[in-house]
């Protein structure tokens, strides 16, 4: 019987080496092969062949295989593996997701001619001017990167109809470098912008560097269709000044490089039929007190394109709808601030700052918010800053922009140097007009923080469907229970709810009435500390489970960091009996859950089996304890489970030592 068995084994090695042989076959001579060939084959054998595909073969393939019914998901996620390693963990369950991944990835390596392992091993395929065409049909973001001249100025020259493209499919663009308008390399990257924002679809920018230059170039006129007339002819008649002042200087034999002839070997490579008229811009020169250049957008398509190209006539003016700046210092602060009042077709305002934002910049900015909110045309009604140095600020930019219906706000303490302290009286919450917020999220790195504005704030927001609080500490004897009363009492409407890094060890009993009466889809308690004080963890754990399943409409459940360890057979309860929980998403990750306790917990759950496919995310625990039975708990999950898991080394982190604390 033994020896049954191994030769069984052989043949099964055997026939999976001469399948591996077939399919490189396949990938090889595909072109040859042809379509048809392969969907000739049994479906079976097909969806075993996808991994083994390249990228452009997959995108070939994928209209005639999804009329067949044949999703290319797992093709895309092989490519995916490759590229990323066997412990990335890869949370895309459509395939238009994992299509969409692998294009958006490979695109900027391919286009700039970067590289890593996956593209040196697949360079023969990615080289291919088919593959940048069928990736720039999916993807829509294009990064930008200035200093990458010959990539950029291709999309002038051979590559034209690509440029073409990328203006019909590119909703987003950023740039990830400074832009130096006094190098004239700068006018081809300012050209491939202009012809994404401008002629484009592309209505969201954003910019990934400290430049308040290029910021300005960026945001003149592209804000609303209103310009202010009497900015408009200050720069018209100073660029017309300009340009008959560099004439004048200019002899027929001495004609710079692009002004109609070629620039030598040792000078710029591009020969642009004509220079593009340079335009003082008062922004800066009034704001940052920098007198600068900056190329007019309207004349790039006079030195780029053919008279009889898609650009000739008129230029439009693209419009930013989504503006997110990554580094905002207090010179890009002050550029954008002069825009925002007339910013009218804005909706949404990311900031970010690497370093805490200054109590001025702050103020200055809710200056500009509220002159732009206070016209009727204004469309902004998303707010992400961060990171604002005291809690009281979110407060003054709550009041400046009080139609918003979506904040971001992060607040990092700043231990030095004494608070700006404005004179603004404090308005008795009676008094307060409701707000019309439907998602806040607040996160806090300060040593203790005002509960009382928190909850303020959201008795003040009927509405809200989505709340996100991070790291709210307060005063010693004092509870987060108040938070969640005030949840159970004043937002009906929340669908979404996510506490991280709160202390809610004595919450249960508030835990558990928010459960009785709310509407939630998705409930989130990551380090929450949730068991750190029941004297019975296993009842207490019961209890919420017993609550959960009381929620028809929550579909994720996201428990993690919470030191579950041994109790999580418990969460096999919430598909359990005549109602069982219609969650599909479940995270458990960091926990701590020991290899024997994860194989409890699958076959609990294999009795109470998931009336739908379940998502587990079980990143983070100590899996390499048992190697075997954690692979076999894995085992009996997989029929009925999503699995995230990754490689963990208990022996590279503190999880051992923090969750048994």
């Amino acid at each position: 019987m033994a020896n049954t068995a191994r030769r069984a084994d052989t043949r099964n090695r055997q026939e999976m080496c001469l399948k591996e042989t077939c399919f490189k076959a396949v990938r090889k001579h595909f072109a040859v092969l042809g379509i048809e060939a392969v969907l000739d084959l049994p479906t079976p054998l097909v969806k075993d062949l996808l991994p083994h595909l390249t990228v452009c073969q997959l995108d070939e393939l994928q209209p005639a295989l999804n009329q067949r019914g044949i999703s290319t998901h797992s093709g895309w996620v092989g490519v995916l593996q490759d590229m990323c390693g066997p412990n990335h963990v890869i949370d895309l369950n459509t395939e238009e997701e994992a299509k969409h991944e692998v294009m958006r990835m490979l695109f900027t390596l391919v286009f700039y001619g970067f590289t890593n392992p996956f593209v040196k091993r697949n360079i023969t395929n990615l080289s291919s001017p088919s593959f940048l065409w069928a990736a720039a049909k999916c993807i829509k973001h294009f990064l930008l990167t200035t200093s990458m001249h010959k990539p950029l100025q291709s999309l002038t020259a051979e590559h034209r109809p690509l440029l073409n493209l990328l203006e019909k499919r590119i909703r987003s663009v950023g740039v990830s470098q400074s832009i130096d308008l006094s190098k004239r390399k700068t006018q081809t990257a300012l050209y491939v912008l202009h012809r994404l924002l401008d002629h484009g679809v592309a209505k969201e920018l954003i910019v990934h560097v400290q430049c308040p230059i290029g910021l300005a170039w960026l945001l003149h006129g592209r804000g609303s269709h209103y310009v202010n007339p009497e900015l408009k002819n200050l720069m018209q008649s100073r660029a017309d000044c300009v340009t008959q002042a560099t004439s004048a200087r200019i002899g027929g034999a001495s004609l710079s490089p692009g002004y109609g002839t070629r620039a030598s070997e040792d000078q710029d490579e591009v020969t642009p039929c004509k220079r593009s008229k340079l335009d003082p811009v008062s922004v800066e020169e009034e704001e940052c007190g920098k007198a600068n250049f900056t190329v007019d957008p309207q004349l790039l398509c006079q030195t780029f394109t053919p008279c009889d190209g898609p650009s000739a006539g008129a230029c439009p003016w693209g419009q930013i709808n989504c503006l997110e700046i990554r580094q905002c210092g207090s010179d890009s602060l002050r550029v954008l601030n002069f825009a925002l009042p007339t910013f009218f077709c804005l909706r949404s305002l990311s900031l970010h700052s690497f370093s805490t934002f200054r109590d001025l910049d702050v103020l200055g900015l809710a200056r500009a918010l509220k002159q732009l909110s206070e016209s009727s045309r204004s469309s902004l009604t998303d707010l992400s800053i961060s990171a604002l140095p005291y809690t009281q600020l979110m407060e003054i930019l709550l009041d400046a922009v009080p139609h918003v219906t979506s904040l971001h706000v992060e607040i990092q303490a700043v231990m030095w140097g004494p608070r700006f302290s404005p004179h603004h009286p404090r308005t008795a919450e009676a008094d307060m007009p409701e707000l019309p917020l439907e998602k806040l999220t607040v996160k806090v790195a300060e040593l203790q923080t005002d509960l009382h504005f928190i909850t303020s704030v959201l008795r003040r927001s009927p509405r809200l469907t989505s709340l996100h609080v991070a790291g709210m500490r307060l005063p010693t004897g004092s509870s987060q229970s108040q938070l969640l009363t005030t949840l159970s009492e004043s937002n009906h409407f929340l669908r979404s709810l996510n506490l991280e890094d709160l202390k809610l060890s004595d919450c249960l009993p508030e835990i558990l009435n928010l459960l009785r009466d709310c509407k939630l889809e998705e409930l989130r308690f990551s380090d929450c500390r949730l068991l750190e004080k029941s004297s019975d963890k296993e009842e207490s754990l019961q209890q919420l489970v017993a609550a959960l399943k009381t929620l028809p409409s929550l579909h994720t459940l996201g428990l993690a960091q919470n030191r579950l360890a041994k109790n999580v057979c418990v969460l096999a309860e919430l598909f359990s009996g005549s109602s069982p929980s219609s969650v599909k998403r479940l995270d458990i990750s960091s926990n701590f859950i020991q290899p024997a306790e994860l194989l409890e917990f699958a076959k609990s759950l294999r009795t109470h089996c998931p009336p739908q496919r379940l998502t587990l995310d079980l990143r983070k625990n100590p899996g390499d304890r048992d190697s075997d039975t954690w692979s076999t708990a894995l085992k009996r999950l997989r029929p009925f489970c999503v699995l995230l898991v990754e490689g963990w080394k208990s022996t590279e982190s503190m999880a051992d030592h923090i969750s048994n604390m």
